[in-house]
């Protein structure tokens, strides 16, 4: 499974931003699908997950600002954050859970893209 991450960029405190991360290649399904981060000096730690149901956790520092979802049809997973912070700049990185036409489950990870909020 490939993985393929956009959206991040360079954006002001208080602004909003979309992260997109596409899967691609022998999936005959997907479970869950989810956002981690990495802050420069510090280790990665996850932000939002969501499962084949739609059920949704968060990590407590972007409850009520970050929205996660999924278009199972597109094989795609969202990321909505608004009310940006410097404390959010990061590497973001996708992670999904596949399962194969061979029925092989795999976790993929995406290459990340960099959000840098400004002060």
């Amino acid at each position: 499974v490939q993985l393929q991450a956009s959206g991040g960029g360079l954006v002001q405190a208080g602004g909003s931003l979309r992260l997109s991360c596409v899967a691609s290649g022998s999936i005959f399904s997907i479970s869950d699908m989810g956002w981690y981060r990495q802050a420069s000096g510090k280790q990665r730690e996850l932000v939002a997950r969501i499962t084949s149901g739609g059920s949704t956790n968060y990590a407590d520092s972007v409850k009520g600002r970050f929205t996660i979802s999924r278009d199972n049809a597109k094989n795609t997973v969202y990321l909505q954050m608004n009310g940006l912070r410097p404390e959010d700049t990061a590497v973001y990185c996708c992670n999904v859970v596949a399962t194969s036409h061979a029925r092989s489950i795999t976790s993929s990870w995406g290459r990340g893209t960099q959000l840098t909020v400004s002060s």
